[in-house]
């Protein structure tokens, strides 16, 4: 298979046609202010549930901006993640967005939650998503398969855990549906703790703090997805790839072979080229202080960086990648 190098990716996310903008009034605001231009910019970054790492990460970043005087603040506004973020990254009503690379494909060409595409761009790839699929220690279900027929939460709806919470029960070819709810984190925790769900799915680093938490509560076990990775791969794109929950995360003695999913940084294609370069520039310059605690080891990487798939890179981040790369 032919490796291309990162200068050529460059090149042909450069050549990527422009995606055309909203007849709708853009979320940025422009005032007159001190900084190293003439304008002050403020934006709007959708994030996530109050207290998770996309939350975590866009308040970071907020933070990162502000310090650096470039004349760029950042409002970061809480969601139920991915499949809002880009609803409301493509509407105008976001500038900037997180977001797991599958819905991001789907929104670029209209697929899945997305009833037509929609105008979203990327900034970078920004971390790894592990799928983690909870039941109880002395739970039956050994695999995904086992769900059938069970209480399962397969993620908030809007969020981007329930896209991939219901992939994987489709490739998984359950013998009867699942007794489905729509529950965040922190819902799912407390549901699967008092009995009320049998399951529940989500999308996020290792360890995430809340199933963690839950360790200290009831014994927990995470069921392997082994294999599923390339049956969704097959049916949704590349977006998917095997990856493992190390050994000890949750108290458990062996890795646990999952499904990864990346997370985005993302932008409207209507915000200034200058902006989302600095954007991206401010968010690589200070790279170790934006990882959430959510993510342990999930520093940021101009060579990982560009690979978003069949999303497009911004201009602006294209040009911040190049002057990296030469």
């Amino acid at each position: 298979m032919t490796t291309l190098s990162r200068r050529t990716l460059l090149r042909l996310a450069a050549a990527l046609p422009a995606l055309p903008a909203l007849a709708v009034v853009p979320a940025l605001a422009v005032v007159p202010g001190c900084s190293r231009g003439s304008q002050r910019h403020r934006l709007t970054l959708a994030s996530g549930p109050v207290n998770g790492p996309y939350a975590i990460f866009g308040k970071r970043l907020a933070d990162v901006l502000e310090r650096r005087g470039d004349g760029i603040t950042l409002q970061v506004r809480t969601t139920s993640a991915s499949v809002e973020n880009l609803r409301l990254l493509g509407s105008g009503q976001a500038d900037l967005a997180m977001g797991l690379g599958d819905s991001a494909a789907d929104a670029v060409v209209g697929l899945g939650p997305f009833p037509s595409p929609q105008p979203v761009t990327a900034l970078a790839r920004v971390y790894l998503n592990y799928t983690h699929l909870v039941v109880a220690a002395g739970s039956p279900v050994r695999k995904a398969a086992d769900l059938a027929g069970r209480k399962v939460s397969l993620g908030a709806d809007g969020s981007g855990t329930a896209v991939v919470g219901e992939r994987v029960l489709n490739a998984a070819r359950l013998s009867k549906p699942v007794r489905a709810s729509r529950l965040g984190l922190d819902e799912s925790v407390e549901a699967l703790a008092n009995g009320t769900i049998e399951a529940f799915f989500w999308s996020g680093g290792v360890p995430t703090s809340a199933i963690a938490g839950l360790t200290g509560r009831m014994p927990i076990r995470l069921v392997p997805l082994n294999g599923l990775a390339a049956e969704l791969s097959r049916a949704h794109g590349p977006t998917y790839v095997s990856v493992s929950v190390p050994a000890g995360t949750y108290g458990q003695r062996t890795e646990v072979p999952t499904v990864g999913v990346p997370s985005y940084l993302m932008a409207r294609p209507g915000l200034s080229s200058t902006v989302a370069y600095e954007v991206t520039r401010a968010m690589f310059e200070s790279r170790d202080s934006l990882p959430g605690p959510e993510s342990p080891g999930a520093h940021l990487d101009e060579r990982y960086a560009i690979g978003t798939g069949t999303v497009p890179l911004h201009p602006g981040a294209v040009r911040y990648y190049r002057s990296v790369y030469g």
